[in-house]
């Protein structure tokens, strides 16, 4: 009798732990699907794997979202070496429905509901069959690997489709907790993560809870089309102004660092590659050529501001996904507002800026007068409306020779190459104001 207790304590101990050693981990996937979800998700999915988790709860409430941040999220998980579960606690619609079929067992609370996964614009209208026919395949797919009814998942997209026994052809398929758990789409209706667990045979199991950390927190701020569009404008704002500024400084330091962390959350997001990258450095670089080395603004500037403007257009968009008009828009929108910010800044930084104080402060000025007991200063008003031609590159300050003799002088705060015929337009004490001569 002994004996038998004894054998039975260790098997009960045994067993204890193992359900110990079981690891199961917890992410949840709420609110709204963006592409910042994605990195998140394939994280949660490495260090599951690499840990040896006995099974991943996706825990799920949304409306929905980005269709491409759900594709991703989708083959993420697909893709999986481990255990996937979908815990739709209250909803999954949309692309939250895409997210959830493609996890290997699905548990829905009381009241939960799954479907209702057309594409519609940005007004909540149904879009052309183009991008419906894209999203009943992904559904099709998606529910065909893990074993579902395919034409309950296409009647989630299209209300064309027949199911019989659960609807006609005048309405979307939406899944309440016990229809999906009826016709087979969903596995066991639990109401809380205990009896998801109880409802797998993961029991006792050690649940790692993982959250998203700042630098995912940092991507998905930075990839909002706001701040992004911001990035963009500083990044040109800051290289624009160090071309035009001698040497390199802060200008070029924010200018570079903004736009850094534009290209690197579009890389990270899988939005650019490393193909938009070289196109915008290659842009840049064909317009200094065209500022340093070549006069003029012709074939090598406009060439390099069409490449930096398409660098910047593909890195808002990703173009598997170029078929959907609502991700084409915002992209558009964006890199407009951005461009249009831009310019504008960049034109008060022309019109204004030679006239601040700042400014003036680096120019030389006639402050000294015979009155105090100095010498006065020369005489330059028998400059006005002299021509003569630059010396050496206006910065906006240069040397320019006129009649034979060199005088320092600053333009209104455009840049003129050397060798340019220009015009003194203002004598302000002995600061002289060249113009250049088209």
């Amino acid at each position: 009798m002994k004996k038998i207790f004894l054998i039975f304590l260790f098997v009960l101990t045994s067993l204890s732990l193992f359900a110990q050693d079981k690891k199961v981990y917890h992410a949840k996937i709420e609110g709204d699907i963006d592409l910042g979800l994605a990195p998140f998700v394939r994280r949660v999915i490495t260090e599951a794997e690499k840990n040896g988790a006995s099974a991943i709860i996706f825990e799920i409430n949304t409306f929905g979202g980005r269709v491409d941040a759900a594709t991703q999220i989708k083959d993420a998980i697909l893709n999986a070496n481990v255990l996937t579960i979908a815990f739709i606690n209250k909803r999954a619609i949309s692309a939250g429905a895409l997210i959830s079929i493609s996890c290997n067992k699905i548990a829905m609370a009381t009241g939960g509901s799954i479907g209702a996964s057309t594409v519609v614009d940005q007004e909540g209208k149904k879009v052309s069959e183009k991008y419906q026919s894209y999203m009943r395949g992904e559904m099709r797919a998606t529910a065909e690997k893990n074993g579902r009814r395919t034409d309950i998942a296409e009647g989630m997209v299209d209300e064309t489709i027949v199911v019989k026994g659960l609807d006609d052809s005048t309405k979307l398929i939406t899944l309440t907790s016990e229809e999906a758990l009826k016709w087979g789409f969903a596995d066991t209706i639990a109401e809380n993560l205990q009896e998801v667990l109880k409802a797998f045979e993961l029991e006792g199991a050690n649940i790692i809870h993982v959250e998203s950390n700042w630098a995912e927190n940092f991507v998905r701020f930075l990839n909002n089309p706001i701040i992004s569009s911001m990035l963009i404008m500083i990044g040109l704002i800051g290289i624009y102004t160090e071309i035009k500024t001698p040497g390199f400084g802060f200008a070029g330091i924010i200018g570079l660092s903004s736009l850094a962390l534009f290209f690197g959350t579009s890389f990270i997001l899988q939005l650019a590659t490393i193909i938009e990258i070289v196109i915008f450095i290659i842009g840049l670089i064909l317009i200094i050529v065209e500022i340093f080395v070549i006069p003029g603004f012709g074939f090598l500037g406009i060439g390099g501001v069409i490449l930096i403007v398409a660098a910047l257009f593909l890195s808002l968009i990703n173009m598997n996904f170029a078929f959907d008009l609502n991700l084409l828009w915002t992209a558009i929108i964006q890199l407009a507002v951005a461009l249009a910010g831009s310019l504008l800044v960049i034109g008060s930084i022309l019109k204004y800026l030679p006239k601040s104080t700042p400014f003036n402060k680096l120019i030389l000025s006639d402050a000294i007068t015979g009155k105090a007991g100095f010498n006065s200063s020369p005489d330059f008003n028998s400059l006005l409306g002299k021509e003569g031609v630059t010396l050496t590159q206006l910065r906006p300050t240069g040397i320019v020779v006129i009649n034979n003799e060199r005088f320092d002088v600053v333009t209104e705060g455009d840049f003129v190459e050397k060798n340019i015929k220009v015009k003194v337009i203002k004598i302000e004490g002995v600061r002289i104001v060249v113009r250049e001569i088209q």
